[in-house]
């Protein structure tokens, strides 16, 4: 892999050094942490595991600790450039990866561990054309791989994301052509990784019976952006216009049913379909949207619409850009999100911090969200152990009692999977009103404001300097529970 040497990346950014923030000693002021970011796979219209990098890395590129390094396709550079130019701390674009995917996976393999080093950096110019010195060693003090596969045979610190272990559990969910990639990929991630973030307990739990990791295992729960995703429309109205406008375009109006998901089995629209049929014949102006763009699989949700009763009364969006999917959700009479299996469900935490009824499917991590376990503290670790503790009570606070019941302890209405006959009870019941709705949106409010991509960075922080410093305590901002900043640890899965 000799001969021609790196691509000149792109520094943008400030670059301040920071002192005890990090959990360095008060006053001693520490280099950033250097931490090497993947973002080859986030599609150009990011949904799902694409949104959480991109709400990551928004998060992460506000904080004085960290020094970013973005591998990113050589068709991409622009996108993160943008993204970066508002960065307070250093972030280098690099555009070093082809363009389709089976070609990026044989990069990650066979030129990014020695793009990582350590080696000798040759002097160059970037694309600023600020003038960078030769230099010998490795490009980051951590490589972060936030979906699935891993640089294997890397030399530096690596952490990797597990979403869910659905290619092992559940492989019809998946195209099959991705089920043996996928599966591989997570168990050389167990194998190999220095630690490994799950997004729920349930990934955490679910890895655990499926391998005994070499690494530590951290559960990060994802974030909400609670200035975009709100119960209020903004004032004087945004830049897209007032929440009426938006709606306009995408030629909806209330009141109205929303999924929002990539269209594909494991999201069981179909069902959600069925179930619409039926309360439509009992509220004559309620209409479903269903927003996302089609993944594989489609024709179960063709074949459904077509002999639906009211087919004319459901409308195909689409990609919705992201600008529209607040106000698609917080003017939604009810979202329905009815997936079977999902690793965190992040349209399920958007709409509860919306302040919108929320139906889900029980037994799934998006029930555990609604029962409020899991919850994110300050540290961005889940009760700030690294690992959920299971109990399904939520810091203390009383919102979930673990049980999965459908009371108004749970700020979702939970349906069997795969029940069209219950989740058509609870979109009627929530159509209807009354002072149930109002308790469970309020409760829903109340998880939503725990769930912050600042905190998740935190977490993520934590897990980056665990695998940096090769400790069994990772360092977190703004204290700890052991006086000392340092957190309790995930015991090795074994």
């Amino acid at each position: 892999m000799g001969g021609r040497g790196p691509p000149a990346p792109s520094c943008l950014g400030r670059g301040d050094a920071m002192t005890a923030a990090s959990g360095g000693e008060l006053g001693v002021e520490q280099a950033p942490l250097r931490v090497s970011l993947d973002v080859t796979a986030v599609p150009a219209q990011p949904v799902g595991a694409g949104r959480y990098v991109i709400d990551l890395l928004g998060a992460l590129m506000k904080r004085d600790d960290i020094a970013l390094t973005l591998w990113c396709r050589r068709d991409d550079s622009e996108r993160w450039g943008s993204l970066a130019l508002e960065a307070r701390t250093q972030v280098a674009i690099r555009p070093a990866a082809p363009a389709a995917r089976p070609a990026r996976l044989v990069w990650e393999q066979a030129r990014l561990p020695w793009l990582l080093g350590p080696r000798k950096v040759p002097a160059f110019r970037d694309l600023q054309g600020l003038e960078h010195r030769s230099s010998e060693g490795s490009i980051a003090d951590v490589h972060h791989s936030p979906h699935y596969t891993m640089p294997e045979l890397a030399r530096v610190p690596v952490v990797v994301t597990i979403h869910d272990l659905t290619f092992l559990d559940r492989p019809e969910l998946h195209q099959r052509l991705k089920v043996p990639v996928f599966s591989r990929a997570i168990r050389q991630a167990a194998r190999r990784a220095t630690a490994l973030i799950c997004v729920s307990e349930q990934t955490a739990v679910r890895l655990r019976e499926h391998f005994e990791p070499a690494g530590r295992v951290f559960v990060v729960p994802h974030g909400v952006d609670l200035n975009r995703f709100t119960p209020d429309e903004p004032t004087p109205s945004g830049e897209h216009g007032s929440d009426g406008a938006v709606l306009a375009r995408l030629g909806i109006r209330p009141p109205y049913v929303a999924f929002l998901g990539t269209i594909e089995p494991r999201k069981a629209v179909p069902v959600l379909v069925e179930a619409f049929d039926i309360v439509a014949a009992r509220h004559a102006d309620l209409t479903l949207v269903l927003a996302g763009r089609p993944g594989w699989g489609n024709r179960e949700v063709d074949q459904a619409i077509s002999v639906a009763r009211h087919a004319a009364r459901v409308t195909r969006l689409g990609y919705v850009p992201d600008d529209a999917v607040p106000v698609l959700l917080r003017r939604a009479a009810a979202v329905a999100y009815p997936a079977r299996e999902e690793g965190f469900g992040l349209p399920a935490l958007e709409a509860l911090a919306c302040g919108v009824p929320l139906v889900t499917t029980e037994g799934t991590v998006m029930a555990d969200l609604a029962n409020g376990s899991g919850l994110a503290n300050g540290s961005g670790l889940a009760n700030g152990s690294g690992l959920a503790s299971g109990s399904g009570l939520a810091n203390g606070s009383g919102l979930a009692n673990g049980s999965g019941a459908k009371g108004p302890s749970s700020a979702a209405w939970l349906v069997s999977p795969g029940s069209v006959g219950e989740l058509a009870d609870a979109l009627d019941q929530i159509v209807r009103g009354g002072s149930e709705v109002a308790e469970r949106v309020r409760l829903g409010l109340e998880i939503a404001a725990q769930h912050t991509w600042q905190a998740s960075a935190a977490g993520h922080m934590a897990v980056y300097r665990f695998a940096a410093n090769g400790s069994s305590a990772a360092r977190l901002p703004g204290g700890s529970d052991h006086g000392r900043g340092v957190p309790r640890q995930v015991p090795p899965f074994r």
